[in-house]
């Protein structure tokens, strides 16, 4: 199948069009020959303007298309169990947008009728995939920290500081709104594949901004997702883990990851406010020495970037997905990854109810 192209519909016309469509396009191995959205007309609209063959309505419509052998959701989290069941029962691989479901258990019915149905799965957990903790990853994994004393991380960027940013889905907890779910499903995958499993955790989910305007009417709406999370975890070898996340910090230090070992020291970070991905720089120290910028070897580097920087590592992530359709089997990251980090939010939203440490069951 090497050589084959795989036909791929996307479902979600937001992300999708920003992300989806143009990295499936520019993979040389995909074509998007479909794309779904409820409303006929714009589903129409979004093909048209992608020179897309088909435009349908339904999920089901999408996967009865003969051409179809893939499917990328990119809708809000509270379609994605419904939808993913759909595309995985027809038989369908999937690639799918974090966080994965609204809760563990769905997304591990997923898991389960895509084992049964042999469907190859992948999870758009792009930093995997980015060049500087690609770096990273193989500096930790070569010792160059020692034994991990500390790890620190913020994410605090202005996405969500304007109190006058209509009220929508995000703005919902009941639909998978929130930080916690919008950049927390990230750092639970990348702790996982930097660091290892974390056993226990401790999480304060807070909303600075308690209301936004209806769209439509401008009426204030109750905002009932966090927009900032304070969240202590404990490794399995025992190394403290302080995370720190916002979308509602003006002028927010952007996105860090501190190592602090006793052999040496690591920090990778990007100050960037818009874009995710773009900008990132990793310095190196060893015990008792002034920080000093890694350089990325080539072998690293993105063959292409663009003006929108999670474009390159979205079309490393299809890559992957690809390379595991070829082969069989899913390939990391897929959806015991997906599982991994949901059930890390999962705990999260209930050591904030709880106001308790909470045990990750192994």
């Amino acid at each position: 199948m090497a050589d084959t192209t795989l036909g791929v519909a996307v479902i979600g016309t937001g992300f999708g069009q920003k992300i989806h469509i143009p990295g499936l396009q520019a993979h040389h191995r995909t074509k998007v020959v479909a794309v779904q959205h409820r409303d006929i007309a714009k589903a129409q609209q979004v093909a048209d303007a992608h020179q897309i063959p088909h435009a349908c309505a339904t999920v089901e419509e999408i996967v009865a298309l003969p051409d179809v052998q893939a499917v990328s959701i990119s809708t809000p989290p509270f379609l994605h169990y419904e939808q993913a069941k759909i595309v995985l029962q027809a038989g369908k691989h999937l690639l799918l947008e974090k966080p994965t479901t609204l809760t563990v258990e769905e997304a591990r019915v997923l898991q389960s009728i895509a084992h049964q149905t042999g469907a190859v799965t992948a999870l758009d957990f792009e930093f995997r995939f980015v060049p500087a903790w690609m770096r990273l990853s193989e500096l930790l994994a070569e010792g160059f920290v020692g034994q991990k004393r500390l790890i620190k991380i913020d994410w605090l960027v202005s996405g969500r500081a304007d109190p006058n940013r209509p009220w929508n889905w995000y703005a919902r907890k009941d639909q998978g709104g929130g930080a916690l779910g919008a950049v927390g499903s990230h750092i639970f995958d990348y702790i996982a594949w930097l660091f290892g499993p974390v056993q226990r955790l401790s999480a304060r989910l807070t909303t600075s901004i308690p209301t936004r305007p209806d769209p439509v009417t401008g009426t204030p709406q109750p905002v009932t997702a966090d927009d900032t999370a304070m969240i202590a975890l404990e490794l399995a070898d025992g190394t403290p883990v302080q995370v720190t996340l916002s979308a509602a910090t003006y002028q927010g230090r952007g996105h860090w990851v501190e190592v602090y070992g006793d052999r040496g020291t690591l920090v990778l970070g990007s100050d960037h406010q818009t874009d995710y991905v773009h900008g990132f720089k990793l310095w190196a120290a060893p015990a008792d020495e002034p920080l000093t910028e890694v350089e990325i070897p080539d072998r690293l580097q993105f063959p292409q970037v663009y003006p929108d920087g999670r474009l390159a590592p979205f079309i490393r992530v299809v890559d992957q997905w690809v390379k595991g359709i070829d082969e069989g089997r899913s390939l990391t990251p897929s959806l015991p990854e997906g599982i991994a980090s949901q059930l890390l939010m999962d705990l999260t939203h209930q050591s904030n109810e709880t106001g308790t440490w909470v045990n990750v069951p192994t």
